[in-house]
This record gives C-alpha cells, sequence and structure tokens, in this order.
C-alpha cells in the first residue's frame, strides 16, 4: 500500500483484546495532527472486517487475541488487495509469535509499554512504507527463531548478484542505509537502489521480510546463544 499522501493525517486501525489498551493508544494518537485513529477492533476477525471498511495505513496489531489471533489476521490483511502495514503488540520482546506475525507480513513491532513518542515514531515510519527494525531486538528476535526452526536454502536467491546478496546480508545484520553504504563505500542511493533490487527479485514487502528471508534462506546464521 502507498504511503499517505502530502498533508494527510496517517490512518489508524487499534486492534487488541484489552480495552485499555485500545483506548490508551487511541488517545495517545489522537493528540497528534497528522495521525488519526478511524477505529478499534476487540479481536482479529472484527479488525479484518473493519480493516475491508475503513482501509488504514497502519494497524497496531495485538498477537493474542479471541476468535482470530493477530498472526492469522495479519496473513489475511496482507494478502489482500491495498493492504495496511502492520504493526505487532507483544508484552515482552522475545516472543516467537511475533517471529511468526513478520513471516506472516508484520513490518515490525512493539512492546506494549513503549513511549509516546517511540509509538508516534513508529506508525509514521511504517506508514511512509519503512520496516520498523530495532537492530537489537527485532534481529535478535528473528536470529533466535530462525536458529530453532531452519528451513532448507531459498532458491530464490539465486536471482540476486553478488552486491545484493551482500546487501541483504547488511540489511539482516541490523545495519542501516548509511552504514551498508559506508561499509561497502558506495552512495546511499546506491544502496537503496540495490534494497529495492532484492525486495522485487524475491517478493517482499519490506525489510523486514528481508531480514527473515535472509536468515530463513541460510544467508545469515543465526548466533549460538551465550
Amino acid at each position: 500500500m502507498s504511503a499517505p499522501g502530502p498533508g494527510q493525517p496517517v490512518r489508524v486501525v487499534i486492534a487488541d483484546d484489552q480495552e485499555v489498551v485500545r483506548a490508551g493508544f487511541a488517545a495517545l494518537l489522537g493528540t497528534q495532527p497528522d495521525l488519526t485513529v478511524v477505529g478499534t477492533a476487540a479481536d482479529g476477525a472484527e479488525a479484518v472486517e473493519l480493516c475491508r471498511g475503513q482501509r488504514p495505513d497502519v494497524v497496531l496489531m495485538d498477537v493474542r487475541m479471541p476468535r482470530l489471533d493477530g498472526i492469522e489476521a495479519t496473513r489475511l490483511l496482507t494478502s489482500g488487495p491495498r493492504p495496511p502495514r502492520v504493526l505487532m503488540l507483544t508484552t515482552f520482546d522475545l516472543d516467537e509469535h511475533v517471529y511468526d506475525a513478520l513471516v506472516a507480513g508484520a513490518s515490525g513491532f512493539l512492546v506494549k509499554d513503549v513511549t509516546a513518542e517511540r509509538l508516534f515514531d513508529a506508525v509514521r515510519v511504517v506508514a511512509a512504507g519503512e520496516a520498523l527494525l530495532a537492530p537489537s531486538v527485532t534481529r535478535r528476535l528473528i536470529g533466535e527463531f530462525a536458529r530453532l526452526r531452519p528451513r532448507p536454502a531459498s532458491p530464490a536467491l539465486g536471482a540476486l548478484t553478488v552486491r545484493e546478496r551482500e546487501v541483504l546480508r547488511l540489511v539482516a545484520e541490523g545495519l542501516s542505509n548509511g552504514e551498508i553504504a559506508a561499509r561497502l563505500s558506495v552512495s546511499e542511493e546506491t544502496v537503496k537502489t540495490h534494497v529495492s533490487r532484492v525486495l522485487r527479485k524475491l517478493g517482499l514487502r519490506d525489510r523486514a521480510q528481508a531480514v527473515v528471508a535472509a536468515y530463513e534462506s541460510g544467508l545469515v546464521v543465526p548466533r549460538s546463544p551465550g
């Protein structure tokens, strides 16, 4: 889904089975002139129906909800037409269900005790089409669960050039475009071009999906704990 147009507020749906969480996040987001909450949902099924009607830019999606959990709801939303960006909500960072959600199509995740400023920044970043990758936490989460559940190498990586594979590996290690540019002694614009080509060739939506693909294909080997 494309980012909101200039001057248009980011449309947000909040899905969580706890009313206090829904109300709290809605109140916080309502303080920002460029963010608007267009609806809230108490479970995954309600979230899917609400999103089909409201067409939000971003969904804050709880992992565990009745009727339909956040993972399946995310899978349904991201596989449909004009999909919103999904930010998973979790109570702790090393949550296996969050890994499943990233595989299902989520663009990142937030721990529920996130600060207000972090919440605002996260919604804006994801709405702009970027993945919300906290280098330490998200990379650690993906690496740990990819290690526990390895998958065979993906033949799709054969479509990448040597440089594109190198860029993908550095993305998976948590480096920003600027850091990758410095590491490879190229311009940041060149890195952006390589990242775009990697996403297109592998059929991925964003950097979060690229990180998952790098681990699951074996391009990056997860570090053993300890």
